[in-house]
């Protein structure tokens, strides 16, 4: 099993620098200084600190898809045949090659994995269950739900999960 990496040790403006960072990835570094009172150089510091500890993985945009492309997006439980290591592994390296499958986890309990999958159409999502099911990696049986209406997307509650006092 590898090893977890050291946790990093965050401070208040650390935290405060991620909780903006989560919902506002596109702010002017002079400006997230500002907000965290702190001058420029010490703040891009601390900046590169986090994403040289691996704090911050990456920056991204939110799409609109209802506004470009029509799209689908779908949640699927996913039980395997096997439970060894060496089936999980051959379907978590299946999963990782299939870019509709936008985020797929691990779970305990009665089911094996949850996938989230974006695609353009019901039918394009039954190909891809079509395709995973004839690379024959094990899957014993899977559960389809069809997301009809986002109600809550969202970054995590940072300052809540660090302190364990919940945000009001």
């Amino acid at each position: 099993m590898p090893e977890k990496p050291p946790a990093i040790a965050l401070d208040d403006r650390d935290i405060k620098i991620l909780s903006i960072l989560s919902t506002e990835g596109r702010i002017a570094k002079a400006e997230l200084a500002r907000r965290v009172n702190l001058s420029a150089a010490p703040c891009w510091e601390r900046l590169n600190r986090l994403e040289a500890a691996g704090v911050i993985r990456r920056y991204r945009a939110e799409i609109a898809l209802a506004r470009i492309a029509p799209s689908v997006t779908v949640f699927v439980m996913v039980e395997l045949e096997h439970h060894r290591a060496e089936s999980f592994q051959v379907f978590e390296r299946t999963v990782a090659r299939h870019e509709e499958i936008v985020g797929c986890w691990a779970l305990g309990g009665g089911f094996d994995y949850l996938m989230s999958v974006v695609t353009a159409s019901i039918d394009s999502y039954q190909r891809l269950i079509d395709q995973l099911l004839e690379c024959n990696i094990g899957l014993k049986r899977y559960f389809t739900y069809i997301v009809t209406k986002e109600v809550k997307a969202g970054s995590p509650p940072l300052a809540a999960l660090l302190t364990g006092r919940p945000t009001i």
